[in-house]
């Protein structure tokens, strides 16, 4: 059972990046995922979730309006799009797998992580 994201790098303020999170071992159709980011120095906090029934998603409002949390069932994966990226988006993102919906918590499984850099 793994989550593997990718899609991290450098990116200019203003810019975008969309991250990939993949899942192996297990139908991520049947969990709900979720993006968390851990800034330097502080603690991770959650940014967006996709629900697994109906589809629903949730966005904090820092990424609210400028992130898209979306799912290919036939590819088993998650994608996190970021638009208009700033400085605080900064920090290391990991994706997160769990058999109840979305929730305030820990979640089943995890990846090890992308980092995604915001700076001129």
């Amino acid at each position: 059972v793994q989550l593997v994201e990718s899609g991290g790098g450098l990116v200019q303020p203003g810019g975008s990046l969309r991250l990939t999170c993949r899942a192996s071992g297990f139908d991520l159709d049947d969990y709900a995922v979720a993006w968390f980011l851990q800034a330097p120095g502080k603690r991770r906090e959650a940014v967006a979730c996709l629900e697994y029934t109906g589809g629903r998603t949730f966005y904090e409002d820092p990424w609210k309006d400028r992130f898209t949390i979306t799912r290919t069932n036939a590819k088993n994966t998650v994608y996190l799009q970021m638009n208009n990226l700033k400085a605080e988006d900064s920090g290391t993102y990991y994706c997160a797998a769990d058999y109840n919906n979305c929730h305030i918590g820990e979640y089943d499984y995890w990846g090890q992580g992308a980092q995604v850099t915001v700076s001129s």
